[in-house]
């Protein structure tokens, strides 16, 4: 090289990007509106990186990463670096929309389509590759940000995602996801080399799919990859950064090559060991994410400084970090007042990890004295936690364990069909919805009203009421076969159960991005669960007394729940799900008992937990299933259970699809194509199933031809008498005239096939 990097010794991997008051998520929302130009969102931008920059910077890190700041997906931003968006948006002359169009697609364009961010509940777009992708560097935009850095005297790191997990998380029409990587070497090669003649010292690669199953070709691609990237000497040092598990076989690869550090997961499975069986990595600086940038609590810090201690002597130099990017976690506690003083002792979110990086590295370089203060208020948490009595209810646990297996068995499938039929009395194709409907404005108010005190819980259910008369008013309109509520009183699908079960938390401020401009605030689960009251039995009762016909129970399923809050770290998740199942469980018998004969437990996230190395997945998928079952199986067969699964890959998991028992599945697959339903077909499954016809996450309206064309596909799969008709996902983000349009269109396109 032209120059010997110097080693950094704090850092971060990555920064959240919507704002501490989801500034950009309304500024790019009033874009989309037309309420606000394009040099609005670019300022509100500029100033949410600004303040990033500067906070890291006042903490004291002495590498700053630059470029994580994105207005939609930090996958889609490199597809845009790479020249990579699809041909169909190639014609819309402005970057901004064009960019908006590959994300949420426009009334005449789909869009690309959007899954899981490995095991996290983040979405990412994904790259649509063929044989006319034409690879180009367009690096505007993150040079444009490192001057932003240069400007304030930033230590700045650029951050780019690697070529081997771009690809491998693309959508390729034909080959295998590498055979496209030799024309990518160059492009980043190219990419290097700028950033060197910028001044740039140290450039962050993001490989997290190392930490996924590679094969033996697959990982000779990697190391033969970065050894050509590192070959050159016109070129910044290279950290090549991994995170959300352990590296295996990879990290003696990417070792093995010339670049200058490596970023691992001290959080998520990587060890002390596992570093020191790689003597290749004494050369090379080490970034230990020892900081859990994916949970809320609070590190301790002692067990941190012993992993750092012992990972000394096996690499040239060490540095603390978070163990991924701080996108996952809210970002400050400051606002959380509401907070019980004790749980908020327990907990640290972005700014508080920042400060541990800091505390940590200090400790390192300076010495414990130098910290004595912090690390003993580490320890005091520790302990006030450790011996809180809200950790372990005898009733509940005694309840898990009196359980047997016949707890999550129903009746034979086929007969449960015969009796539901019969009960029902549906039409073949039936049409419903997946929950929600649209959030409006009134509705909002009402809830802010409530918050504040303005009015009181009488006058919000009378609102709320007349909400659900207008959503079930709508549906009887439009024809709709089973209807929903609506769900104007929920808050967030998570959120809502979580505020009524003891053993959660919930914040005021702690917003995380979901996609897009989609943020949610993660409950907390700290503690044992139990239900003390029914939570939706009034909700769905008023909503079945205002039509004849039948009004689907919505529920949340206990991996989502799971899945979607941050979750204590002091026992296994296996045992915490099944604490929820049997809250939802009871759930679901009161709804049973009031006379709701159709109820939903929804298992958006049951893909998204999955491990990421396949060796570890049996175990997971069976206590999951197991989770669902112990949550429904109590109903008689005449009860009709239905799920909902959104937005993963789920071919690898059909058969746990299938083990959960439910008598009908919705699943998203209108911008997959409905190739879903092939891995169902192939699988033999035969259960109702209602592939989503149209993608709700974008704002145009199907037309009736469309969504019969959809159905027709899916017909070649599914048997009429098991199909469902139904949108992707809920309709609680959409506006109520798109929906209403969209609906009425699904009804017709239904009733064309009968």
């Amino acid at each position: 090289m032209a120059f010997s990097p110097t080693p950094f010794t704090a850092t971060v991997l990555g920064l959240p990007r919507v704002g501490p008051n989801r500034e950009l998520k309304r500024a790019t929302e009033a874009y989309w509106a037309g309420t606000a130009d394009a040099d609005h969102l670019h300022t509100v931008g500029r100033e949410l990186r600004h303040t990033h920059l500067s906070v890291l910077a006042a903490a004291g890190l002495d590498s700053i990463p630059v470029g994580t700041f994105s207005y939609y997906d930090q996958v889609l931003d490199t597809a845009v670096l790479l020249g990579a968006l699809p041909p169909r948006v190639a014609d819309i002359a402005d970057p901004l929309d064009r960019y908006f169009a590959a994300a949420r697609g426009t009334d005449t364009i789909a869009p690309l389509e959007m899954t899981k961010w490995f095991d996290t509940n983040y979405h990412y777009i994904v790259p649509e590759i063929d044989s006319a992708t034409q690879f180009s560097l367009n690096p505007a935009k993150l040079f444009a940000e490192l001057t932003e850095a240069d400007n304030l005297n930033i230590p700045a790191r650029p951050v780019v995602i690697g070529p081997v997990t771009f690809l491998k998380l693309a959508k390729h029409a034909d080959g295998a996801p590498l055979d496209r990587l030799a024309e990518l070497v160059p492009l980043y090669r190219d990419l290097l080399a700028r950033l060197a003649s910028s001044g740039v010292e140290w450039v962050q690669i993001d490989e997290p799919i190392l930490v996924t199953d590679l094969s033996d070709s697959e990982l000779a691609s990697v190391r033969a990859t970065y050894t050509e990237l590192a070959a050159r000497t016109d070129r910044p040092a290279i950290l090549i950064a991994t995170y959300f598990g352990h590296t295996d076989a990879a990290l003696a690869e990417i070792a093995a090559t010339p670049v200058e550090g490596v970023a691992l997961d001290f959080t998520a499975g990587t060890t002390v060991d596992a570093v020191a069986s790689v003597p290749a990595l004494s050369h090379k600086l080490l970034v230990a994410g020892v900081v859990d940038g994916r949970n809320i609590w609070r590190t301790d810090l002692d067990a941190a400084l012993s992993t750092l201690g012992s990972l000394l002597g096996s690499a040239a130099s060490v540095a603390v970090s978070s163990s991924c990017s701080l996108l996952h976690a809210p970002y400050s506690l400051a606002p959380e007042t509401g907070l019980e003083k004790r749980l908020r002792s327990w907990l640290a979110f972005g700014a508080e990890k920042v400060d541990e990086v800091r505390v940590l590295a200090t400790a390192l370089t300076r010495g414990t004295d130098a910290v004595a203060a912090e690390l003993r208020a580490a320890r005091e948490a520790a302990e006030s936690r450790r011996t809180d009595p809200r950790l372990h209810d005898d009733t509940v646990r005694a309840r898990l364990a009196a359980l047997t297996p016949a707890d999550s068995e129903r009746g034979p499938a086929g007969d449960r069909r015969d009796k539901q039929r019969t009960e029902l009395n549906l039409p073949p194709l039936p049409t419903t919805t997946i929950g929600s409907y649209p959030q409006t404005s009134a509705i909002r108010s009402a809830r802010a009203a409530l918050r504040k005190g303005e009015i009181d819980q009488a006058e919000y259910v009378t609102r709320m009421r007349a909400e659900i008369d207008e959503v079930i008013a709508l549906q009887e309109r439009l024809g709709l076969d089973v209807l929903v509520h609506g769900e104007p009183e929920r808050n967030d699908m998570v959120q809502y159960f979580a505020e009524l079960l003891d053993g959660f938390a919930a914040t005021d401020n702690g917003w995380v991005q979901s996609y897009g401009t989609r943020c949610v605030r993660p409950p907390i689960l700290f503690g044992d669960v139990t239900r003390p009251t029914p939570m939706t039995t009034d909700w769905i009762g008023y909503a079945r007394s205002r039509t004849a016909k039948p009004v689907k129970g919505m529920l949340t399923g206990p991996v989502t729940i799971l899945a979607w809050s941050f979750v204590r770290d002091d026992q296994p998740h296996e045992d915490s799900a099944r604490q929820i199942a049997l809250a939802i469980r009871d759930e679901v018998l009161d709804l049973e008992a009031d006379g709701t004969r159709i109820i939903q437990v929804d298992e958006p996230a049951l893909r998204e937990l999955l491990p990421l190395r396949s060796a570890e997945r049996p175990a997971y998928l069976a206590w999951s299933v197991d989770s669902f079952r112990l949550a429904t199986a109590g109903v008689a067969d005449t009860t009709q259970i239905h799920t909902h699964l959104c937005y993963s890959e789920f071919g690898g998991i059909i058969d746990a699809i299938a083990g959960l028992d439910a008598d009908v599945t919705s699943i998203e697959a209108a911008r997959s194509h409905m190739e879903v339903l092939d891995d169902l077909n192939a699988a033999g499954f035969d259960f109702g199933v209602g592939p989503g016809v149209y993608d709700i996450h974008s704002p145009r309206v199907p037309s009736v031809e469309e969504i019969t064309t959809s159905l027709r596909s899916a017909l070649k799969a599914v048997p009429a008498e098991r199909l469902w008709v139904n949108p992707d996902c809920g309709l609680k983000t959409r506006g109520p005239v798109e929906v209403e349009a969209s609906l009425r269109n699904l009804v017709a396109a239904a009733a064309a096939l009968r």
